[in-house]
C-alpha cells in the first residue's frame, strides 16, 4: 500500500500543476485531521485550495460539488468510498483517502483511491492515510504525524496498532504514551475529568460534581492532581474504585489503555482532549474552528474550549433527555426517537455512551434518531462487542424507501452504523426497522 501511496501523490503533483484543489471530509475528529494535514501540506506546496467539511455525503452533495467547478481537482477524506455510483461520468480525475468499505466492482479509472480495502491491509483511519499521502508530497510533512494521532484516536485505532500506525507514533519524536484509566483530559484536574466523563461512564460520578469529589475523597486523591501526575498506587487505587462502579455494565473491557501527550501550542496536551475538542467543534457546526485549532491557531484554541464547555452540558442534558423520552421496546432492541429534542449532530455520541452503560444487556440493538431540518438522522449500536451486523440491518429497512429522485445512504459497518431518512418517513421508518429486527432475531 506504501508504494501506491507514493504512486498516487506524485499522479497527484502532475495533475494538479495548474489546477486548483478542492479537500472534502467529513466532519469527525477523523475527517477534520485529514483535512487539516492534506491543507497544511498544500499550503507549504504554495498550492491553490479550499475545503468543504460534510456531516454526511450524498448524491446532492456529490453532485453539487462535481458541478460547483469542473476546473479544480477534488480529493476526498474519510468519505466517498461507498458513494462511487455517482463518479460513473467524471471530467476529471478525482482522488479518495478512505478506510470505509468499498465495493470494488464500482471503481473506473478516473478514480484514483487509497483504501485499505483494496490492499488486504490492516486497518488505518483517515488521518493516519493523508498523513502518509503528505508525507509522500514532501519529506518534511513528517512533522504533522501529531493531528495523524488526534485522528487515530478520535476513530478510536489506538487500541490496535499496524505495523504502519506504529511507524507514524515513531515519526513523532516528542511523543509521551503513558498506561492508565480512559478518562480525560489526562492532564487537567481529575475532579472535573471524572465528572465529565462519558466514556466510561461511571454510575453517580459522570453529571455530578459532588459524586466524583466524594470518590476522590473515599479514595484521598487530591482531586486537583491530574490522572498524568498519579502514582502508581494511587492509579491502581482508582482504577479498582471505577471497576467496581462500572461492573455491570458492558464497558469493562476498554478502561485501560494509553494515554498519548503530544507537543501542542508548545506544550504537553492529551491527544484524546484534543480529539475531543475537533470534534465538539464540528458537531456544534463549527468546522472552521476545528481546522484552525489543528493549524494551532490561538485564537481558534480559546473558541474551541469555549465550544467543548458547551458540548459537554449538551451531551449531559442529553443523556438526561433520552432517560426521559419514551422508548420502543422489542426483542432485543431499544428505538429512541429524540426528535427535536436532542440534535443530530450529537445524537451518535449520546446512542454509543448508552451502549455502554448499566440500562442495557450485552447483544441490545440501540437506535437513536434525531431531527435535522427536513431529514431525520438514525445512529445504530449494539451494546458490548459481539451482534448483528447493524449496517445490512438499516441497508435492508431504507431500501424500499430509495427511488430515482431520493435514496437514503446508509454509512457505517457492522457494530456502529447510520443513516439519514426524510422526515415524512418517520412512522414507516421506524415500523420496517421493527420488523428487520425481528427477523434478525429470529435468524440469530
Amino acid at each position: 500500500m506504501l508504494d501506491s501511496i507514493k504512486r498516487l501523490a506524485e499522479e497527484f503533483l502532475e495533475l494538479t500543476k495548474e489546477k486548483p484543489i478542492r479537500i472534502i471530509s467529513h466532519h469527525d475528529t477523523d475527517g477534520i485531521t485529514s483535512a487539516a494535514i492534506l491543507a497544511k501540506a498544500l499550503k507549504r506546496l504554495e498550492k491553490k485550495f479550499s475545503i468543504k467539511i460534510l456531516k454526511g455525503i450524498d448524491e446532492v452533495a456529490i453532485r453539487s460539488e462535481l458541478e460547483r467547478n469542473n476546473k479544480e481537482i477534488l480529493i476526498f477524506l474519510d468519505l466517498a468510498s461507498s458513494n462511487l455510483d455517482y463518479f460513473t461520468s467524471l471530467k476529471l480525475p478525482i482522488f479518495i483517502l478512505d478506510h470505509h468499505e468499498i465495493k470494488k466492482d464500482k471503481l473506473n479509472s478516473m478514480i484514483k483511491m487509497i483504501n485499505p480495502h483494496l490492499f488486504d491491509e490492516e486497518e488505518l483511519c483517515g488521518a493516519e492515510l493523508s498523513y502518509l499521502f503528505a508525507k509522500e508530497l514532501e519529506s518534511k510533512n513528517t512533522d504533522l504525524s501529531h493531528l495523524a494521532i488526534i485522528g487515530m484516536i478520535g476513530d478510536r485505532h489506538e487500541t490496535n496498532l499496524s505495523k504502519i500506525s506504529q511507524q507514524i507514533l515513531n515519526d513523532t519524536p516528542e511523543l509521551v504514551i503513558k498506561r492508565g484509566l480512559l478518562v480525560y483530559p489526562a492532564t487537567r484536574p481529575l475532579k472535573k475529568a471524572l465528572e465529565y466523563s462519558t466514556s466510561p461512564y461511571i454510575p453517580d460520578v459522570t453529571g455530578s460534581g459532588i459524586g466524583a469529589f466524594n470518590l476522590l475523597r473515599e479514595l484521598n486523591i487530591d482531586g486537583e492532581k491530574s490522572l498524568f501526575e498519579l502514582n502508581e498506587e494511587e492509579m491502581s487505587r482508582l482504577i479498582t474504585a471505577i471497576m467496581l462502579k462500572i461492573s455491570k455494565t458492558n464497558q469493562k473491557d476498554n478502561i485501560i489503555g494509553n494515554h498519548y501527550l503530544i507537543k501542542f501550542f508548545n506544550t504537553q496536551e492529551d491527544a484524546r482532549e484534543l480529539s475531543v475538542l475537533i470534534n465538539s467543534c464540528s458537531r456544534l457546526g463549527c468546522s472552521d474552528i476545528a481546522i484552525s485549532l489543528c493549524l494551532q491557531n490561538e485564537n481558534a484554541k480559546q473558541k474551541a474550549i469555549e465550544i467543548y464547555a458547551q458540548y459537554k452540558q449538551q451531551l449531559i442534558s442529553a443523556l438526561k433527555t433520552m432517560e426521559k423520552i419514551e422508548k420502543i421496546k422489542g426483542n432485543g432492541f431499544v428505538i429512541m426517537n429524540a426528535q427535536d429534542k436532542i440534535k443530530d449532530t450529537i445524537i451518535g455520541t449520546v446512542t454509543s455512551i448508552l451502549s455502554s452503560s448499566i440500562n442495557y444487556e450485552e447483544g441490545t440493538i440501540l437506535i437513536g434518531m434525531a431531527y435535522n431540518e427536513n431529514k431525520i438522522k438514525v445512529s445504530a449500536r449494539i451494546v458490548g462487542r459481539e451482534g448483528r451486523n447493524l449496517k445490512e440491518v438499516l441497508e435492508k429497512t431504507v431500501v424500499s424507501f430509495n427511488s430515482e429522485t431520493s435514496k437514503a445512504e446508509v454509512g457505517g459497518h457492522q457494530m456502529a452504523a447510520g443513516c439519514l431518512i426524510e422526515k415524512e418517513q418517520e412512522k414507516e421508518f421506524i415500523e420496517n426497522l421493527k420488523r428487520n429486527l425481528e427477523i434478525e432475531i429470529l435468524k440469530v
